[in-house]
């Protein structure tokens, strides 16, 4: 039983280390079940904020290149990634507050700066779960706790 204990509570830590929200919520199975079953809104397009490794790796696409907005469009089923030189898109698939990037496609232009597209390559893979705030913050949590990437609710849309 000790074991037991032990393994719950550092899922416990897992799961509040990229989303605070979670860690708040009884774990009975009724509010288990509530939380399966309401899948995450992400329909939209959503500027790329910050893609982090961990507290000292990190890549803001913004410092990277400050003139190009840099986004993610979701739609149904789909999703496109616009970076300030390539474009990475494919399939995703929602659960509750699971998200996987199971088919993902990218163009390979060579470019003087390739930090956003680097990164993206290397951490969305292991994206597993997303945390949506007031509808317009959204953070992409990795399988490691310190990786999450974080989207902003675009107010104008990019072409």
């Amino acid at each position: 039983m000790k074991g037991k204990s032990l393994f719950i509570l550092l899922g416990a830590a897992v799961m509040t280390s990229c989303s605070g929200n979670k860690g708040t919520q009884s774990t009975d199975t009724v509010n288990t079940e509530e939380i399966q079953t309401n899948t995450v809104e992400l329909r939209g397009q959503w500027r790329l904020e910050n893609i982090v490794f961990d507290d000292t790796t990190y890549v803001r696409p913004a410092e990277q290149t400050p003139d190009v907005r840099q986004y993610i469009t979701f739609q149904d089923s789909t999703f496109s990634i616009q970076t300030n030189c390539n474009t990475i898109q494919g399939e995703y698939r929602i659960s509750g507050d699971s998200i996987s990037f199971p088919v993902s496609l990218m163009t390979e232009m060579a470019c003087e700066n390739m930090a956003v597209e680097d990164a993206l390559r290397k951490i969305l893979p292991g994206i597993a779960t997303v945390d949506v705030q007031n509808d317009s913050v959204a953070r992409l949590c990795g399988r490691t706790p310190s990786e999450y990437i974080m989207l902003i609710k675009a107010t104008e849309t990019a072409e």
